[in-house]
């Protein structure tokens, strides 16, 4: 950003670092996403520049081979609608317009900068000038704003929307159902070929944040959306073979416009759903690390000398949840009597000890910048019982069956817990243990259901997703007027204090009324042969295979 466009709100925000009113990340944060460089931003808060970026190849790093990564090889075909988070193939293929690295600081990827208005309504997004799509077309606005709209269409049914419908979108009824569409013809607006402007209904601080979302990847518009091998990109690699559940392969382009690549090729390797296959795959070196490891592999890796081990405390989780549109789901004393009759802190220990945090029933991390620490909810059966017996349950209540998934371990142990912290105020409920691939395919249809979620770099936009009403992946059904308005007002909030302050009210409403149980946060953890130089475990769990190089 050239400083005669700086953001209205800097100076205030640099008034408030120096005076110790705003931290550090606080100040990182809020600072980039107005439109200051990574590299100022660091400078100003007087920290040493970390995190990945944008070009300038590393003369450091070995080149050539085959990496091979052990993860589920899944169907890629409909990036757009992605509910699974195993897409590092599909990435390394087409690119984000953003990018928020490690240290949660979002920074341009496709684009060159952006620059936000100071009622942060209108977002003003320039793009690279020098990024070419494989097959040689130059990457320009009209490609942009082709992505944009399909993925924000209703008959898309991207998580996008739910994410953006704030401020992006509009409701209607036609034919007695209810729909979505661009609040305003001109809210996605072609400047020239390579600037594109956003005019938003609301203010929203974390669009470039949103931008970086999984399923928001810049497809090519001739393809319609979908992904296949030969597909067309802007990424380091192409898809050159894909086989679900068993293998994709992705070979390295030699006129990437970024950083790298290093590889000639990366290997998806589909090592299935037992954890002691895994293990012996890179025991044996027929894999250089793992995209994801539970926590009882982890022990078994740490004696293997060959093997670094990673792991880092994130937004990831998992949460147990009824259908609120059904019984006895939609009583609210049930959803708070399910949470009083469980002690997060001890079902953190028992499920994850040093790996993991106890949450408070929010969805809302410690590590998301907005959090406002609430005392923590300790285990109260004399008021679960209570609310159960003013619910007209009091012999205690049957819930049916919890759908769970069997891979990875820690989720069927948690909902163990659980279960028999229930008993003792007189919830009963049977667990039905599935196959991760059955799982995902009723994960937000069936009544009640423990499922995983992962990090965002934000509260806010893990509500968006979860919680708001009528969004796609509201597996709840969750619906609550006060609750969106409250979301929609932290959202185009810029002082961190104040955003804070509408924070807990979102956590106090979602602690009360909500829909979840949820007693724990996870760190993410994976396994990499020591040969593999330049990764860093990513806390979505991302692999940029433009990043990484082999030492044989």
């Amino acid at each position: 950003m050239r400083a005669t466009d700086s953001h209205a709100y800097l100076p205030l925000l640099k008034q408030q670092l120096a005076e110790g009113r705003v931290t550090r990340r606080d100040f990182l944060r809020t600072a980039t996403l107005l439109g200051v460089s990574a590299s100022t931003a660091y400078g100003l808060a007087g920290l040493p520049l970390e995190g990945a970026l944008v070009g300038g190849a590393r003369a450091d790093m070995p080149r050539g081979g085959t990496l091979r990564i052990g993860m589920a090889v899944q169907d890629i075909s409909n990036p757009h609608r992605y509910e699974w988070l195993e897409h590092n193939i599909a990435r390394n293929v087409c690119e984000y317009l953003t990018k928020t690295a490690h240290d949660n600081v979002t920074r341009p990827y496709l684009l060159s900068d952006w620059k936000a208005s100071d009622d942060l309504k209108t977002w003003t997004l320039h793009l690279r000038q020098d990024v070419s799509w494989h097959n040689g077309r130059a990457f320009t606005s009209d490609d942009v704003i082709w992505n944009l709209k399909h993925v924000l269409a209703d008959e898309t049914g991207s998580s996008v929307a739910g994410l953006m419908q704030g401020y992006m979108l509009e409701e209607y009824e036609e034919g007695g159902s209810k729909h979505r569409r661009l609040w305003d013809s001109n809210a996605i607006e072609k400047v020239d070929s390579h600037t594109v402007r956003l005019n938003c209904k609301m203010a929203q601080l974390a669009v470039p944040e949103h931008l970086f979302h999984y399923p928001l990847l810049m497809l090519d518009p001739e393809e319609g959306g979908l992904l296949k091998p030969g597909s067309n990109g802007t990424g380091a690699f192409e898809l050159v073979e894909h086989e679900v559940g068993k293998i994709s392969v992705l070979q390295a382009r030699k006129d990437y416009w970024g950083d790298g690549p290093y590889l000639d090729r990366i290997e998806f390797v589909d090592l299935g759903e037992d954890p002691g296959a895994a293990i012996n795959a890179l025991a044996s070196k027929q894999v250089h690390g793992l995209y994801l490891v539970d926590i009882l592999q982890l022990e078994a890796l740490k004696f293997l000398p060959h093997v670094e081990l990673c792991h880092v405390l994130t937004a990831d989780t998992a949460v147990l949840r009824g259908k609120v549109t059904q019984e006895p789901f939609n009583d609210p004393r049930v959803r708070q009597a399910m949470r009083l009759a469980v002690d997060p802190e001890v079902t953190q220990q028992i499920i994850l000890g040093e790996y993991g945090l106890s949450a408070e029933h929010h969805h809302v991390s410690p590590v998301h910048p907005e959090y406002a620490k609430l005392p923590p909810i300790g285990r109260d059966l004399a008021a679960a019982k209570r609310l159960l017996q003013e619910a007209g349950h009091a012999d205690g209540i049957d819930l049916g069956k919890i759908d769970c998934k069997s891979d990875p371990s820690w989720e069927f142990n948690a909902v163990q817990a659980i279960v028999e912290q229930w008993k003792e105020a007189g919830i009963r409920c049977q667990i039905n243990l599935m196959p991760a691939s059955d799982f995902w395919k009723v994960w937000n249809t069936t009544p009640l259901g423990f499922t995983e979620w992962l990090h965002r770099p934000l509260g806010v936009m893990v509500l968006e997703l979860a919680y708001r009403s009528g969004v796609p992946w509201n597996e709840s059904d969750y619906s609550n007027a006060d609750f969106d308005r409250l979301l929609e007002k932290a959202g185009g909030i810029l002082d961190a204090e104040e955003r804070r302050a509408v924070m807990q009210e979102i956590q106090i409403m979602l602690q009360n009324d909500g829909p979840i149980v949820q007693p724990l946060w996870r760190s993410t953890m994976t396994a990499m042969d020591k040969r593999v130089k330049g990764f860093q475990m990513h806390p979505t769990r991302y692999i940029f295979g433009n990043e990484l190089a082999l030492e044989t």
